[in-house]
């Protein structure tokens, strides 16, 4: 049975990049740029909560590290470095080698090298704790509180998948294999825009990122902005995997369904064509789907310009 420190240096141990130091001490050490601010980010994800005990390690590792790019990206900040820590019930080599395989990959693509973390073991189930560590230039943070009267509503990627594969995978919804087949990667797989939002500040105001809900995350940066929107239903990105089934199903998966990932952003519309050029430069799509207006709360209308009335807006750990 290999030991706690033979198997963080067979699946997680690599030299860290110049001018940094990574595992191997008791503390990872690094610099920042002169003129940018530190942007930190943490996220746990427990098995039986935010992942299926069959879901692919590989994947799993992919997405451990994806949902707190996706944290940066709603900054605006460029990844910088990674602490990853496990608790593991028992020793699963091919578990190991898989999860690692999909951290370090995504880690690799966003240059966020992973310099340290835990491990230990776990009474049961699987834990995974994420830190990651970004820079972005002094002062100009995106932030939820920043969001202003007359900004477009913006989102990137397509919105609803995440929540009907998850849906399926519950069982909560009556087994579709195509429509699974087509929305399973977005659940498990999530891509963040992480390369485009290191472009927004100085051209978007407020940003957040999607995790538990359009309806509900968008509603944060309301609340800090002290400000209302107005969403038009029939701007909202669908996926395609959505398309002809029924249409409660659909609003509440593209406005409450979470594991998105993608950023929700506003900017005034002057930006429009900027913004598009951006998006086209980077390989993404981007949907302009409301705007903020003065008063509170979100109100969502349809193609009648009637409101339409959500049963809940969102993910909420403690519901």
């Amino acid at each position: 049975m290999p030991k706690e420190f033979d198997l963080i240096a067979q699946y997680f141990t690599r030299p860290a990049p110049e001018k940094m130091v990574g595992v191997g001490d008791d503390c990872a050490i690094f610099s920042l740029r002169s003129g940018h601010d530190l942007a930190t980010s943490t996220d746990l994800l427990l098995e039986g909560r935010h992942f299926f005990s069959d879901v692919d390690p590989y994947l799993l590792g992919r997405k451990a590290l994806a949902v707190n790019l996706s944290d940066l990206a709603a900054a605006g900040a460029s990844a910088r470095a990674c602490l990853l820590s496990l608790a593991l019930p028992s020793v699963d080599e091919a578990w190991l080698a898989g999860f690692s395989r999909g951290f370090l990959e995504m880690a690799d693509a966003h240059h966020c090298p992973l310099i340290g973390g835990d491990t230990t073991r776990s009474l049961d189930h699987i834990t995974i704790g994420v830190t990651v560590m970004g820079e972005v230039p002094r002062g100009k943070a995106l932030l939820r509180s920043d969001a202003q009267e007359g900004d477009d509503i913006w989102v990137t990627g397509y919105l609803g998948a995440a929540d009907l594969a998850l849906r399926y995978l519950s069982g909560s919804l009556a087994l579709d294999s195509e429509r699974l087949q087509a929305s399973r990667a977005a659940l498990e797989n999530p891509a963040p825009p992480v390369s485009f939002a290191t472009h927004l500040p100085g051209m978007a105001h407020a940003a957040i990122d999607i995790s538990d809900g359009l309806a509900q995350d968008l509603g944060h940066i309301l609340k800090a902005s002290q400000c209302g929107a107005e969403l038009l239903l029939a701007d909202l990105p669908m996926h395609d995997a959505l398309r002809g089934l029924p249409a409660n199903l659909q609003n509440e998966a593209m406005l409450a369904g979470g594991d998105v990932f993608q950023l929700c952003f506003t900017a005034a519309s002057t930006q429009r064509d900027a913004l598009q050029a951006l998006a086209e430069q980077h390989d993404i799509v981007v949907h302009r789907i409301g705007r903020i207006v003065n008063g509170s709360g979100l109100r969502v209308v349809d193609q009648n310009g009637q409101p339409l009335f959500l049963a809940h807006q969102g993910f909420d750990h403690f519901a």
